[in-house]
């Protein structure tokens, strides 16, 4: 699980640095957008066991819960994907280093930038569908019973001054 929470935590802190071009500037924005694909394939690799027993669980029963997920996550898949191949092909910078060059930027440029706020989108759907998961490994571990007092997670012996 601590494996998953790195993975996961790197992968949304490189999201978070490519998401933003007008702060890390056009280059770096395009070498972290590469630089996403590790994590997401990791992040992919250590949840598909959880998607191939929840597919026949969901053309069975039909439970909104497991095909809201698998749906949520196809369109992830979908909106990742058409990020990725868009931003190639208007890259300025990744594909002059490899000496390859993509024609359309007129035709990437408005697909990548909807499929970028898409993405965005159901990027936070995600990490509030997967928010209870995470507050229970953290109850787990003990770290929510800090936060949850309203005195800082001192106890009374504790506040003596």
């Amino acid at each position: 699980m601590k494996r998953m929470l790195v993975v996961d935590f790197s992968a949304f802190l490189t999201y978070a640095l490519a998401a933003l071009p007008s702060l890390t500037g056009v280059p770096a924005h395009e070498w972290f957008g590469l630089a996403l694909l590790a994590p997401v394939f990791v992040h992919c690799a250590q949840h598909v066991d959880r998607v191939a027993r929840a597919l026949p669980r969901c053309v069975r029963e039909a439970r909104l819960r497991n095909c809201g997920r698998l749906a949520l996550d196809a369109a992830l898949l979908v909106t990742l994907s058409t990020v990725f191949v868009s931003g190639l092909g208007m890259s300025g910078t990744v594909l002059q280093t490899f000496g390859l060059y993509a024609e359309g930027y007129y035709t990437w440029s408005p697909l990548h930038a909807a499929a970028a706020k898409a993405l965005l989108a159901l990027l936070l759907v995600h990490m509030a569908v997967h928010a209870g998961s995470l507050y229970n490994l953290l109850k787990r571990r003990g770290v929510a019973k800090v936060a949850a007092h309203g005195n800082g997670g001192f106890d009374d012996e504790s506040r003596s001054a």
